[in-house]
């Protein structure tokens, strides 16, 4: 690595960190002086895509506002020629609307990867996010999981249709590896 790729690294990784730090005061001016001119923000479990300063704002106070204590921690950093990475903990109590979710007044706490991109000016051009929703989700206790007593109950109540044919499949299968003759569709 080149002492110019070195120092560009270090300006790079000095923006994440002003980036994280500005994130944890919940200073919005402060996160959002951390963007270049063309700025994006990719919430990719939601498929929520934010372009644009305004947008990328507005993507920011939905998430404070949700979760008015929000506090990341960094747990791992992975910096490559073009983007850096990072592994973080997410904290913080659902006290605000969220998604169209009232305060649930639960804590969250779950694992999440973020993917930074820069302009030419070594400014922030994207962060990425990935993380596991089904998780944030059961913590907000909108999600169980089938395999389990009141997720079962659940599963059936709310998709019927599903849960019927599965069982229909299943039963068919079945039936195929028995050798029990299926019935064959009229045509």
């Amino acid at each position: 690595m080149s002492l110019l790729e070195a120092e560009r690294a270090h300006a790079r990784a000095a923006v994440v960190d002003e980036h994280i730090r500005c994130e944890n005061r919940h200073d919005l001016d402060a996160i959002m002086a951390t963007f270049g001119m063309d700025a994006r923000y990719d919430d990719e479990p939601w498929g929520d895509h934010r372009s644009g300063r305004d947008g990328v704002r507005s993507y920011y106070t939905e998430l404070m506002r949700a979760l008015p204590d929000l506090a990341i921690e960094v747990k791992h950093r992975h910096a490559a020629s073009d983007s850096m990475v990072l592994e973080v903990a997410i904290r913080g109590t659902h006290l605000g609307p969220w998604r169209g979710l009232p305060a649930t007044g639960r804590r969250m706490e779950f694992p999440l990867c973020a993917v930074y991109s820069f302009d030419a000016d070594d400014r922030l051009a994207g962060e990425r996010i990935y993380y596991d929703r089904g998780a944030v989700l059961r913590q907000l206790g909108l999600f169980h999981e089938p395999v389990r007593g009141w997720g079962r109950v659940v599963t059936v109540l709310s998709h019927p249709v599903t849960i019927a044919c599965a069982y229909l499949r299943r039963s068919s299968h079945n039936s195929a590896e028995s050798g029990a003759p299926r019935a064959r569709a009229g045509y």
